[in-house]
């Protein structure tokens, strides 16, 4: 089997600064690329930032400055450093990676998630 555990959610004042934190673990054979989403009460999912196996990165505008995402590849994790943060930041955040294991072909997994909530 296998699974993604985010971890570093919590509260944190506008203006302030958290790092996400996303391992996957299990019969890994390959990890493609590896996103993070995130979904505030009553909206749809978005997408935050991507990063390829090579470390490409593309982030959407709403966080761009901001944040940043980057892996370790040897640890099969990715981060999410998020930097001035914005009450509108407030949502429940995904790990996703596209993953193929010893025994089946690539497909989604997607972590628990995690709360970041940013007051004012």
């Amino acid at each position: 089997q296998v699974q993604l555990v985010e971890s570093g959610g919590g509260l944190v004042q506008a203006g302030g600064s958290l790092r996400l934190s996303c391992a996957a673990s299990g019969s890994i054979f390959s990890i493609n690329g590896m996103d993070w989403y995130r979904q505030a009460p009553g909206k749809q999912r978005e997408l935050v930032a991507v990063i390829s196996y090579g470390g490409m990165t593309n982030f959407a505008d709403s966080v761009k400055g901001r944040f940043t995402i980057s892996r370790d590849n040897a640890k099969n994790t990715v981060y999410l450093q998020m930097n001035s943060l914005k009450p509108e930041d407030t949502a429940v955040y995904y790990c996703n990676a596209v993953i193929s294991t010893i025994t089946t072909r690539a497909s989604d997994y997607w972590g628990q998630g995690t709360q970041v909530t940013v007051s004012s």
